[in-house]
């Protein structure tokens, strides 16, 4: 489909394929009654408010994205913990979740990395052990933004010169400030499981990197699901 959306500095989200719509939730649902419908009526919108209202998750796991994303470590590393609950918690009850990431134990790439500008940084919340509070000041923006700076052009001279002298690259990326560091990666993930990561990475006190993808899959997504998305968040 090449749908994208640009995030951060260097971040986007690709849409790569669709399987379903709004109609195959609503098949699903009624293939024990050997029925289906052939264009989405208000009769079958009703049947996908009840299922969401009821919590009948399995129909919504017959409808599949997958998407090409490219993202800060810090991001990956929380999305991930989706992919893992998919399979291990009834609260998903979904096993089709599949991530494929790329490797620097096989490329080389120029590595890039999330720079916050100056006006970026937050402080800490003040009640909270997570999260963020009010904006720095730009005197201490500037500052942190320099430091950062200086901390990736350091690692990546480490790495180069480990690379010249022949260490592997799996061995050799140890040197390269990891947490900002953008990586790729193919997520494919059903209807539903795509759903329970929107509900709580679009919550005000979630890590506003991780906001803004959740806000790029929404876009991307809904026009394929407008009813079932709208009835899941």
């Amino acid at each position: 489909m090449g749908d994208l959306i640009q995030c951060l500095d260097h971040g986007y989200v690709r849409l790569v394929d669709v399987m379903g719509s709004d109609l195959t939730v609503v098949n699903a649902a009624r293939v024990s009654y050997a029925k289906a419908s052939n264009s989405l009526n208000e009769r079958d919108i009703k049947l996908i408010k009840f299922l969401a209202r009821e919590g009948h998750t399995s129909p919504f796991r017959h409808a599949v994205a997958q998407f090409e994303v490219y993202a800060p470590l810090m991001v990956a590393r929380q999305w991930w913990k989706y992919v893992v609950g998919s399979s291990h918690q009834e609260a998903t009850g979904d096993s089709l979740d599949a991530w494929n990431e790329s490797s620097r134990r096989y490329i080389t790439e120029e590595p890039t990395f999330y720079i916050p500008q100056p006006d970026e940084w937050r402080t800490a919340p003040e009640n909270s052990k997570q999260g963020s509070g009010s904006p720095l000041n730009e005197y201490e923006g500037e500052l942190l933004t320099g430091w950062l700076m200086e901390c990736i052009e350091k690692g990546e001279d480490l790495y180069e010169r480990a690379i010249k002298r022949g260490v592997a690259p799996e061995q050799a990326r140890l040197f390269l400030p990891a947490y900002g560091m953008y990586v790729r990666w193919y997520w494919t993930a059903s209807l539903q499981s795509v759903c329970h990561f929107l509900a709580q990475r679009l919550e005000h006190d979630a890590q506003r990197e991780i906001q803004e993808y959740a806000k790029a899959i929404l876009e991307l997504i809904k026009p394929h699901f407008p009813v079932s998305v709208e009835e899941l968040l």
